[in-house]
């Protein structure tokens, strides 16, 4: 039998405030544990939560920036549970009434058509805990410090037929919330974090079939990975003849395997009522307008302004738009090197393989977009050879200068451009060379002349000779 995959996705953003969303603990990264979280995180007696306004106006942006109906009056409920990290007994969150409504990403897919994804809703809540277990032999440490911290919450409608789809869908809305600046967008961190809900059906058919929630998913591969595995599983199961079961399941990307976590919850299980301490939010249309005009350049408009300013292709443009980092990286490299496909190339080839190898960000790139523009202008000035510039980036890439120029001389990799040049070298060897050439001069057996020919040979690939002797022939051949 052929199924149809459908798949949702909820992902939860960690908005870039300093202070949580009910009180002043400070968000700052990398505290000792639990060190950040006050009577009000703990919701001790006699405490009362003041919402952040940075988070609403975060939350506002985001929603006009997919295209999202913004309700000017939003309400928090508690949802109640028991878990070791989730102090209060009970999560500050939204339900009835969210502060953003329906809206829509575009995305590109691989065959060049593009497909809109609807979004349901996104709201506002307050993050958990952290539970720790590595370092405490059979025990679990609980870290509160993210308690508190404020987090939007975005839920798709299950728009999505596979794991590509799934993929291009997160990178994009991964590049809106870094463009607008409202999440830092570290997955490794927890700033970004994916559940994937998916279920098959029979080919063609209109009734969905029962379908597993994967959480906590934080990185693309990830994704990628937990989706083409829990289709699998459910089509065994389905194929043998059994059923799915609706669950919240773990996927460990180490060893490519999930496991049940719990039985899925209605939210008739979590006993949702209104926030006793928390009056309804409401927003106007000044505020609104406020976060419209502080709006940045977002993904789409910068992919139309690089195909337009630099002449790059869609394909080009569209995955150096994506990522507001990088952009601002290729920008400085080509605006510095006055040649955009080039430093284009460099970006998405050298430069984006070094990072993936090292699992780093653009943000802790050991080069600047500007050193990257002046090896650009080296290259297209044939200054130096590709496999050159190669050696120049690998001398940047590990700080042996920051200097292009300064590598180019020290390494001796500047080609040779005119035949003058070589002729200049040919000349200052045989004139070292007197008795040899007066010897070849008199050889009158053209064998015996070509075989001599291998000592002239011999100084001239010395270096430094020889390194701008192969570039001048391989400018020339």
């Amino acid at each position: 039998m052929q199924w149809d995959i459908v798949i949702g996705l909820e992902i939860h953003v960690q908005l870039a405030t300093k202070t949580k969303i009910f009180s002043g603990s400070s968000t700052a990264y990398g505290a000792e544990p639990n060190t950040q979280a006050n009577a009000v995180d703990l919701a001790m007696p006699g405490t009362l939560p003041v919402p952040n306004e940075q988070a609403f106006r975060y939350a506002v942006m985001f929603g006009l920036a997919v295209n999202a109906e913004i309700e000017r009056r939003s309400v928090f409920e508690r949802k109640n549970y028991f878990y070791p990290d989730l102090p209060k007994g009970y999560q500050t969150t939204q339900l009835e009434r969210p502060i953003v409504g329906p809206g829509y990403v575009d995305i590109d897919l691989a065959s060049g058509e593009s497909k809109r994804v609807r979004i349901h809703h996104a709201h506002l809540e307050e993050d958990a805990g952290k539970s720790l277990h590595e370092d405490f032999h059979g025990m679990t440490g609980i870290d509160l410090n993210r308690a508190g911290t404020p987090l939007i919450e975005v839920v798709t409608e299950p728009d999505m037929t596979n794991a590509d789809e799934a993929v291009a869908f997160a990178k994009k809305l991964h590049g809106i919330v870094t463009s607008l600046g409202i999440c830092d967008g570290d997955m490794s961190q927890g700033s970004m974090r994916f559940d994937v809900n998916i279920s098959l059906k029979p080919k063609g058919s209109d009734t969905l079939g029962t379908r597993t929630e994967t959480k906590n998913l934080n990185s693309f591969r990830f994704m990628e990975q937990a989706i083409a595995h829990e289709v699998e599983r459910q089509m065994d199961i389905l194929e043998d003849g059994g059923t799915i079961v609706q669950e919240t399941r773990l996927y460990n990307g180490d060893r490519d395997e999930s496991r049940s976590m719990r039985t899925k919850e209605e939210a008739n299980d979590y006993r949702y009522f209104p926030c006793p301490d928390l009056l309804p939010v409401e927003i106007d249309d000044a505020f609104i307008d406020e976060a419209r005009n502080s709006l940045p350049e977002l993904p789409d408009a910068r992919k139309a302004r690089f195909k337009e300013q630099y002449g790059l292709n869609d394909y080009d443009a569209g995955l150096l738009a994506g990522d507001s980092k990088l952009a601002a990286f290729f920008e400085a490299a080509a605006d510095r090197g006055k040649d955009a496909k080039l430093a284009s190339n460099w970006v998405q080839g050298e430069f984006s393989a070094r990072l993936n190898a090292e699992e780093k960000s653009v943000a802790d790139s050991p080069i600047s977009g500007e050193q990257l523009g002046d090896l650009v202008v080296r290259i297209a000035d044939n200054t130096i050879s590709s496999a050159g510039a190669k050696k120049v980036f690998e001398a940047l890439w590990t700080g042996e200068n920051d200097n292009v120029d300064a590598i180019i001389d020290a390494k001796g990799l500047k080609q040779v451009s005119d035949t003058g040049e070589l002729e200049k070298m040919v000349d200052e060897v045989l004139a070292s060379m007197p008795d040899q050439v007066a010897q070849y001069q008199q050889e009158s057996d053209p064998k015996k002349q070509k075989k001599m020919l291998g000592g002239f040979m011999g100084p001239l690939m010395k270096p430094p000779r020889a390194r701008a002797i192969r570039s001048c022939l391989m400018r020339f051949w």
